[in-house]
């Protein structure tokens, strides 16, 4: 399950970041980023316990999810919500999710 432990340190450094956000963004942009991840770890931990067989839909679905966290987070350093620091930090983190994802369903294939 490392894939299911990178989505949680994934979290977790959003939840961190999350707190050094002003609460406009906070409540706004910032809440579906915390969502999304929280909705691939589900989608995750979900296609752990099927069968090889019925991975594939949660899969699919998580990768969607990460390419759209790729997106708004990327949204939000360019509007100056989070920093450039932080941005290349969380998007290392998802091109690696995103690798692993990539890397399973070809596996299932």
């Amino acid at each position: 399950m490392p894939l299911v432990h990178k989505t949680n340190e994934l979290y977790k450094k959003i939840y961190l970041l999350s707190q050094k956000i002003p609460k406009k963004d906070r409540f706004g942009i910032f809440v579906k980023i915390e969502n999304y991840c929280l909705e691939t770890i589900d989608l995750i931990i979900y296609a752990c316990f099927e069968a090889k067989n019925d991975k594939h839909p949660y899969l699919k679905k998580a990768r969607i999810k990460v390419e759209t966290l790729k997106r708004l987070i990327r949204i939000s350093c360019d509007l100056k919500i989070i920093e450039r620091k932080s941005y290349i930090i969380l998007e290392n983190d998802l091109q690696e999710i995103s690798k692993m994802l990539n890397g399973w369903l070809k596996y299932l294939s």
